[in-house]
């Protein structure tokens, strides 16, 4: 099964209320002690580069700092250190055009939690709304990756693209498993 698309699931009318009113306690999705890890970091990331907000770009640079099957997913090699070597250099060049916005691609409306990024915050509910239809209770760093690439407009996907990776092969191979 694949998994919606950030905006498919703003589209649905779902939001993380709603999913966890139709599941027992014990089956409300959550999120994995990595994802809990990647969040941090992705917070921290944002406070360093004085960002207001985290955005897909912080959430992909701590999942690839974190997880090794997200890491795993992108057959290391040159891309993977084209890729790090990109998202390096958000707060010193690249990226820099993004500071003082809102990483807005059209998924949710532009007022978000504390601090997330409307596109980040609607890959954050992908990734839950992923684990729940594997039958998982937990979300992972690879249905955060799913999620992240299944936004054409987000900033992660442009990072991915400027590292030369191909965002549906990627989402097909973490789909597959990896």
């Amino acid at each position: 099964m694949q998994s919606p698309t950030p905006s498919e699931a703003a589209a649905s009318g779902r939001n993380r209320e709603d999913v966890d009113g139709f599941l027992s306690p014990e089956l409300s999705p959550e999120l994995s002690p990595e994802l809990t890890s990647v969040q941090a970091g992705a917070r921290r990331r944002a406070v360093r580069d004085g960002d207001g907000q985290i955005d897909t770009a912080h959430l992909l640079h701590s999942l690839l700092e974190t997880d090794p099957r997200v890491r795993e997913a992108f057959g290391g090699g040159p891309q993977l250190a084209r890729l790090l070597g990109y998202l390096v250099q958000r707060s010193i060049g690249y990226g820099l055009q993004w500071q003082g916005t809102v990483e807005d691609s059209g998924a949710v409306p532009v007022v978000t939690e504390l601090g997330w990024s409307p596109a980040a915050a609607a890959a954050m509910e992908a990734a839950l709304d992923r684990a729940v239809r594997r039958g998982d209770r937990r979300a992972r760093g690879v249905d955060l990756l799913a999620a992240l690439a299944a936004d054409r407009d987000c900033r992660a996907v442009e990072v991915l693209a400027r590292a030369g990776i191909d965002t549906e092969s990627l989402r097909q191979r973490v789909e597959a498993g990896c």
